[in-house]
């Protein structure tokens, strides 16, 4: 009888688990102590499908014959084989003369994305610490997540505290009574977090909170952006008009005299301004309920009872990540938190406001009042940068001056993309776009573990592990876990760590003990551990050296997460804690963002009327996937059974549908200005007429252009490339304008999943 399999600890951005190898495969089995595990551990078998993974060095047969330079074969090119000796001679090679002839800023770090739960091999610390000692590196600042957030939030509160440190769930489950959900919490994002989660918590809190007694208010296009079970009041206002909501609820509390006038005296600057358009003697409109009925589909009536209630609970306004992904995305968020103001509830347990809750796990969960282990970045010489949104245009417009926080900044002249972690097809807009961006630099050099569309579009493909050849410390500020991230399966074909590629490079530049400073992997695990044992405060401390520790496989971190309330000390003393923000105070108007003079985000919150696109009627909602995190492990158990005739579901009203004869399980063209994608049609009506509901994250499919843009259903290929203003110069991706319409003809096959060298 064969031995049993040895299951070892590991961890994910989706949750622990323990992993081994059996003869029929991978098996996974959910962290014994997790309440609710993520349905997406059902993806990570896949990790180790050799048929999609890059399995050794390839060389693109233009840049291989030709040389570096651009071409715009790249991304349609064939590969060739090549060892492990002559990848790394030729990409330091590439290196080396680049830097050279051009300097260190004609290279891009361009790592982005989720990567590795590990606290070692996180793939944007490993080469940004190589780029660092090998010269410096152009970089990119803020998120694709959450990037107008990142830069406006400083502005009107000081810092992030409204994402990093929120009014904990322990809180809101006991003293909220009433959420009001801009976006709505949906369960489906909150079964990831950075670095990894022991512990989903977040459904059994808002079900706390309705047994004893909470009310929910759902405002959002998609009914099942809240749990059913919470029995929330839908509000079904048409896509990107919360911000006239929120200025007309505004208005509503102040015309009815329901606004704590006091707060916004004591503690808030620039009330005035902000009323005075409120009140419409700036351009004679006042923000009425009639008047955001007419913007937002939602009764004046509603808007009246929905800004009572408001007043006469407990109020916590929950803003999602997903509404500044926008044009004007600035707008939402600021407008939110001035409604928090107006209601005057900003630090008192329960009430105010909080942005980003359940757009991760962690977001609401508590910090640990201490450091993590954590690798050393280095200084980078270079001080250009971009926002990360903005990688198409600084590769196809180099020397090109932009707009961004005040500051007008020029696009650097890239010739090597140096890309490790993340795929930029993926995150970024307007894929065609990106894909002629892709073909301008001299050399673009990338480390993958599948044959996703960011390694199609490469001169180098340099293959990597998963999380599962390799030995890692799982662990975020949001969980009370370290857990020892064992391998589980020896490395698939002849992949190597990022850290053993860099090393590799790094001792051909001249400058391996500045990135490895003389330690293997496994060393290097050992001293981020002890160093952080070392700082740790005495109760803290865990009690076991390296050795023990990894035997155990995890410890629980001591010192448990404090319940914490937003803004607690500042609404009770905002002298002696004064916020950040020139005033000290939370700024409903900005001078500092007035004195910009940026017409697309003015000195207070402000509504932008809809940018009409003729002839595209609906309006496409690009949200997360459920069955995924991004597009990682797009062919994994979970995301490929939600697939509709093998494509990415698209979600339609049936009123919608049936104006245009289109059925459940139809292959449907979903068509923008910019581009297309064939999808498979689920009519529901979760989803608010006029509105489609097409998730991110199905890997990039360009292989039929006559057909479409995407034949896989990749909302990218819609979408548009532009900054949410001048200021954050944020991703748009959320919202764009679209017709669907059946398709007629041969479908092609999807090919996403098809690796373009032989198997």
């Amino acid at each position: 009888m064969p031995e049993p399999a040895a299951f070892r600890s590991h961890s994910s951005h989706w949750g622990a688990f323990d992993a081994a190898l059996t003869p029929a495969g991978l098996a996974v089995r959910p962290d014994a102590g997790d309440p609710a595990p993520a349905a997406l551990l059902r993806n990570v078998p896949a990790a180790l499908d050799e048929r999609l993974r890059v399995l050794a060095p390839y060389a693109r047969r233009g840049w291989l014959e030709r040389g570096p330079g651009p071409d715009p074969a790249r991304g349609r090119d064939e590969y060739v084989r090549i060892s492990w000796a002559e990848a790394l001679d030729r990409a330091a090679a590439e290196l080396d003369r680049v830097r050279t002839r051009y300097g260190n800023t004609a290279i891009f770090g361009g790592s982005y994305g989720w990567g590795s739960a590990g606290r070692f091999h996180h793939a944007q610390s490993q080469l940004h610490r190589f780029l660092a000692v090998a010269g410096g590196y152009v970089r990119s600042v803020n998120t694709y997540s959450s990037g107008a957030a990142e830069v406006l939030l400083p502005h009107v509160v000081g810092d992030h505290a409204p994402i990093e440190r929120p009014t904990t769930w322990a809180v809101l489950a006991e003293h909220t009574g009433h959420f009001v959900c801009f976006g709505g919490l949906p369960d489906k994002n909150a079964q990831v977090n950075a670095g990894g989660v022991t512990r989903h918590g977040m459904a059994e809190e808002l079900r706390r909170a309705k047994r004893r007694g909470a009310r929910f208010t759902l405002v959002s296009p998609l009914r099942d952006d809240l749990a059913d079970d919470l029995g929330a009041d839908w509000l079904p206002l048409a896509p990107g008009t919360d911000t006239a909501l929120m200025l007309a609820l505004c208005f509503t509390l102040v015309e009815r005299g329901l606004h704590d006038e006091e707060f916004l005296h004591t503690h808030c600057e620039g009330f005035p301004e902000l009323w005075r358009y409120l009140s419409g003697s700036v351009d004679g409109v006042p923000k009425s309920p009639q008047w955001a009925e007419a913007r937002c589909g939602i009764p004046a009536g509603k808007i009246v009872e929905l800004a009572e209630s408001m007043a006469a609970h407990r109020t916590m306004i929950t803003v999602s990540w997903s509404l500044q992904r926008s044009r004007h995305g600035e707008q939402p968020l600021w407008a939110g938190v001035a409604l928090a103001c107006v209601l005057g509830q900003i630090g008192l347990p329960g009430g105010g406001f909080g942005h980003g809750y359940a757009s991760m796990a962690g977001i609401g969960a508590g910090s640990l009042p201490f450091p993590l282990p954590t690798l050393r970045r280095g200084l980078n010489p270079v001080r250009e940068f971009i926002p990360v949104a903005r990688v198409a245009d600084m590769l196809l417009h180099p020397g090109e001056e932009y707009d961004y926080n005040g500051q007008r900044l020029r696009y650097p002249d890239i010739r090597l993309v140096h890309w490790a972690g993340g795929n930029p097809f993926h995150h970024h807009q307007d894929l065609a776009r990106l894909g002629r961006a892709f073909t301008r630099p001299d050399t673009v050099l990338v480390h993958e573990q599948f044959w996703t569309a960011t390694a199609r579009h490469a001169d180098l493909v340099l293959p990597v592990t998963t999380t599962l050849e390799r030995e890692d410390l799982g662990a975020a500020r949001q969980d009370a876990a370290l857990v020892a991230m064992a391998r589980v399966s020896p490395p698939l074909g002849e992949a190597k760590s990022d850290f053993e590629i860099l090393s590799g490079l790094a001792k051909r530049l001249g400058v391996e003990h500045e990135f490895t400073e003389g330690r293997d992997e496994r060393q290097w695990l050992e001293w981020l551990y002890e160093s952080w044992r070392a700082k740790l405060p005495p109760e803290a401390d865990p009690g076991l050296d390296f050795a023990e520790f990894w035997r155990k496989g995890r410890i629980e971190l001591r010192e448990a997460r404090p319940e914490h309330v937003l803004y607690a000390d500042f609404r009770a003393d905002p002298h002696r804690h004064r916020l950040p923000t020139p005033s000290g105070r939370i700024e409903l108007f900005s001078r500092r963002i007035a004195s910009f003079g940026y017409d697309d985000c003015p000195g207070h919150p402000t509504w932008f009327e809809p940018e009409e696109e003729p002839g595209f009627p609906l309006t496409l909602v690009a949200n997360n996937p459920a069955t995924r995190l991004h597009s990682q492990l797009d062919h994994g158990a979970e995301s490929a059974g939600a697939k509709v005739a093998g494509r990415e579901p698209v979600r339609m009203h049936p009123g919608d549908a049936a104006a245009r004869g289109l059925s459940t399980g139809d292959v449907v063209l979903v068509r923008s200005p910019r581009g297309s994608a064939l999808a498979g049609l689920v009519v529901s009506d979760a989803v608010r007429p006029g509105v489609v509901q097409l998730s991110t994250g199905a890997w990039f499919d360009p292989t039929a252009p006559e057909v479409a843009t995407c034949v896989h259903g990749n909302p990218n290929a819609l979408t548009r490339d532009v900054g949410s203003s001048r200021l954050a110069q944020g991703c748009t991706g959320q919202l764009t304008r679209v017709e669907v319409v059946a398709f007629r003809g041969e479908v092609p096959p999807v090919r996403a999943h098809e690796p373009p060298v032989p198997g």
